[in-house]
């Protein structure tokens, strides 16, 4: 199996991407460990900060250490300077706001996957012509679940993933697998600035044990 289909598989089979940024390294790590005793094996950490690139550096070495099923991707990646930085501490997957070729030229001969934020039925036809094969839908919440499902027989040979807006709920969850995603982006909804500034990581392990479990149900 490729590493490319390997990560794809393992964010399909949870159901879920968390996504999240915190400046300070400890938080970053504890949030990771949080998401790991809920049952995630795929975590997007966005490049959102000046300390985001060492604090994935030790993301990578702690989960080295101590959870070796953990794939660690890297979000919000807009050229090919990040990727090429990122690529080197050892992400396993990269994900963007938008479609950068370059990126897709560096990222998918290397097998890594590279899932690229679209919005129009021309950005996804783009991705896909460039070896693309797993699409975030962004923003979702302007996108709607409807987008989905009126594009998705378009495109059968791709998958989808709505990121924005998507809620813990199982009314909002559902409304997108039933549209036709293979999985849903979730950030603030999940690990929220006020969790994080209180170091609430009790609450967003059982936040994230419910979301999963929503999933599972769906599915």
């Amino acid at each position: 199996m490729t590493k490319i289909q390997t990560v794809t598989n393992a964010i399909i089979n949870q159901g879920i991407l968390p996504l999240y940024y915190n400046a300070d390294e400890t938080v970053t790590i504890d949030i990771l460990k949080s998401l790991y005793k809920a049952g995630i094996r795929a975590v997007e950490y966005t490049s959102r900060g000046e300390s985001a690139l060492s604090n994935f550096t030790k993301m990578v070495e702690i989960r080295n250490a101590e959870m070796p099923e953990m794939l660690l991707g890297i979000g919000t990646i807009k050229n090919l300077q990040q990727a090429e930085e990122y690529y080197k501490v050892g992400a396993d997957f990269f994900i963007s706001p938008g479609f950068v070729p370059e990126v897709a030229a560096f990222l998918i001969p290397k097998d890594v996957l590279y899932s690229p934020g679209c919005m129009t039925p021309t950005e996804i036809i783009t991705a896909e012509a460039a070896g693309v094969t797993f699409i975030k839908l962004f923003p979702g919440n302007a996108l709607g679940a409807g987008f989905m499902n009126a594009i998705k027989d378009v495109f059968p040979n791709l998958k989808f993933m709505p990121t924005g807006g998507v809620d813990t709920t199982k009314e909002s969850i559902e409304s997108w697998f039933k549209a036709g995603v293979s999985a849903v982006g979730m950030g603030s909804k999940l690990v929220s600035k006020d969790l994080m500034a209180a170091k609430d990581y009790a609450t967003i392990e059982n936040e994230t044990k419910k979301v999963l479990e929503i999933i599972r149900t769906l599915k």
